[in-house]
């Protein structure tokens, strides 16, 4: 009896061991294959893009969806080299930070490449070269830049206009920032503030897009030009964003994208590599 038993005893002992080792999960130590730019299971990458949907033509909100240059813009160079996209929309001035501390991987909003940006985040190859303009009512006096001086006008908060103000001669108390451009706009309709000044073909699209007697004045200031901002630990996901828009630009598709969404107007369009470097202002 002592002998049965004690062969069952090792018996369920060796069945004990035989299973603790086949529970061992093997070592993922030294495993290249999982990196910040990649999905380790096989899976599609999903990137997490962030915008401000307040700026059409590049972004805006209709019937509860995302539409615009910049939304088709990111969704076609995911479309090309394989990867899906999951937006999440916020304030303007929340997007550059939210992509540093790593809540999303890109932005696209009509950024411009700035060197105060650059120190944050990374920047893929120019898209779009844009430029400011001044907006304002027919009796309001102003004609050119110079006008300005004295007048209250109104930028959306966080943008290069009011940099550009500021460093030509305006003071901040003439300076009224909204959260939005669309705030920005109603309040010069109402007579909140003499004049806008904001990114060209946002101008151009109000005026298309409204009932208004207000009107484009002077020259175009400022020639900045739009990148999509990745997150610096995103090295991989740049470089397939650029690879994209390449692709775009060689088959055509980016060119389409200025008739479905700019109504043709070209003058922005970006022929070849521009490299952030290459046309990075200062944004001081």
């Amino acid at each position: 009896m002592k002998k049965t038993m004690l062969f069952i005893l090792l018996v369920f002992g060796f069945a004990f061991a035989m299973a603790a080792c086949g529970a061992e999960k093997p070592s993922t130590e030294g495993d290249s294959s999982s990196t910040p730019d990649s999905n380790s299971d096989g899976e599609k990458l999903v990137v997490q893009v962030g915008t401000s949907p307040t700026y059409p033509p590049f972004e805006s909100e209709k019937q509860g969806e995302l539409v615009g240059f910049d939304i088709a813009l990111i969704e076609k160079i995911a479309e090309v080299e394989d990867f899906e996209v999951e937006f999440s929309t916020m304030q303007f001035d929340g997007l550059v930070p939210a992509l540093k501390s790593g809540q999303l991987d890109v932005v696209v909003g009509a950024l411009s490449i700035t060197d105060k940006r650059m120190e944050s985040v990374d920047f893929s190859n120019a898209y779009y070269e844009s430029g400011l303009s001044i907006l304002t009512k027919p009796d309001s006096g102003i004609t050119s830049f110079d006008d300005l001086q004295g007048k209250l006008i109104g930028v959306q908060k966080g943008t290069s206009s009011y940099n550009y103000m500021v460093a030509n001669g305006i003071k901040d108390q003439d300076i009224k920032q909204y959260a939005d451009i669309s705030t920005a706009y109603n309040t010069m309709e109402n007579g909140g503030v003499d004049a806008i000044l904001y990114d060209n073909p946002s101008n151009i699209n109000y005026l298309n897009e409204q009932e208004t007697d207000a009107t484009i004045v002077g020259d175009i200031l400022a020639g900045e030009f739009y990148g999509i901002a990745v997150n610096k630990d995103k090295k991989e996901l740049l470089e397939k964003i650029n690879d994209g828009l390449a692709k775009l630009q060689e088959d055509g598709t980016y060119e389409q994208l200025f008739d479905e969404y700019l109504r043709g107007e070209k003058n922005g369009l970006i022929e070849g590599v521009v490299k952030p470097e290459e046309v990075v202002i200062s944004a001081e």
